[in-house]
């Protein structure tokens, strides 16, 4: 399993609308990165089809030379449009060229983990190709180690038949629990699993009990979320997304807060 402190960032957000082209304060975004690695963040969750291409290249602006110890994990398997659409790009040679794109604008020779990109965890695609490939340049010495992202347990056993997969990246939070059964697996298995959307994405989760459990700790509703996931599992590994350095050291806090037995079972009702 991959030894990371258990909140990490995840960089998205530090792009415009829907990931797409430039933030309107690039150097905000550049001091945001730069105070989630004061506070010990110490893996970052990134893909060059965020922007594309922005995220990365402001990461590289604001951290390198990377400090010992940061994990850089980034995605591939998809393109974007000019006019932002997320297209599947999984072909050997668009794989190619997506990871020698990452290296390129992170300023790295390996990147320490690279995920691919399924179509969807209820979608049967085959991922022996498109795996086959990055397991190839994994044995070239361009990547660490692969992860997969918004897989099922039928791809990420063939994805294993491959080579190691370390992490897996799904949809998962309080309110929408239906990867209960890949979480259980990976928790057995010694993968990290790390989950997209921790506080429920573009329409993010609200619930009375939510507000409830956090009124008796003095936190907030997103902070006790964030630590729901953390009581979950012990392989669970956090990436919550902001541009607000005020949000990201609350998410970041999240770590500390311990729910009691009547927490859980409260936050149970909403999932």
């Amino acid at each position: 399993m991959l030894n990371l402190n258990r909140v990490g960032y995840g960089a998205m957000q530090l792009a415009g609308p829907n990931a797409f082209g430039p933030p309107a304060d690039p150097e905000n975004a550049k001091a945001v990165l730069r105070r989630a690695v004061e506070l010990g963040v110490d893996h970052l969750d990134t893909s060059d089809y965020y922007g594309p291409h922005v995220v990365n290249e402001l990461i590289r602006a604001a951290l390198h030379p990377y400090p010992e110890g940061l994990t850089i994990v980034t995605k591939v398997g998809y393109e974007r449009t000019p006019d932002g659409d997320w297209v599947p790009a999984r072909e050997p040679r668009q794989l190619r060229d997506a990871v020698h794109d990452n290296l390129r604008r992170l300023g790295l020779e390996r990147l320490d983990v690279v995920n691919f990109r399924v179509t969807g965890p209820d979608d049967p695609e085959s991922v022996e190709e498109p795996f086959t490939a990055l397991a190839e340049l994994r044995e070239q010495g361009l990547i660490r180690d692969l992860g997969l992202s918004n897989a099922g347990v039928g791809q990420l056993d063939q994805a294993r038949s491959i080579a190691p997969v370390v992490c897996v990246q799904n949809l998962y939070n309080v309110a929408d629990r239906r990867d209960d059964e890949l979480l259980d697996r990976t928790t057995a298995e010694g993968i990290a699993y790390v989950p997209f959307f921790p506080l429920g994405g573009f329409t993010p989760v609200q619930h009375d009990a939510l507000e409830e459990v956090a009124g008796r700790h003095g936190a907030t509703g997103r902070q006790v979320a964030l630590a729901w996931l953390l009581h979950r599992a012990p392989n669970v590994l956090l990436i919550p997304g902001t541009s607000s350095a005020r949000h990201l050291e609350e998410n970041l806090a999240s770590a500390d807060l311990h729910l009691s037995e009547h927490d859980l079972a409260q936050l149970d009702t909403i999932g």
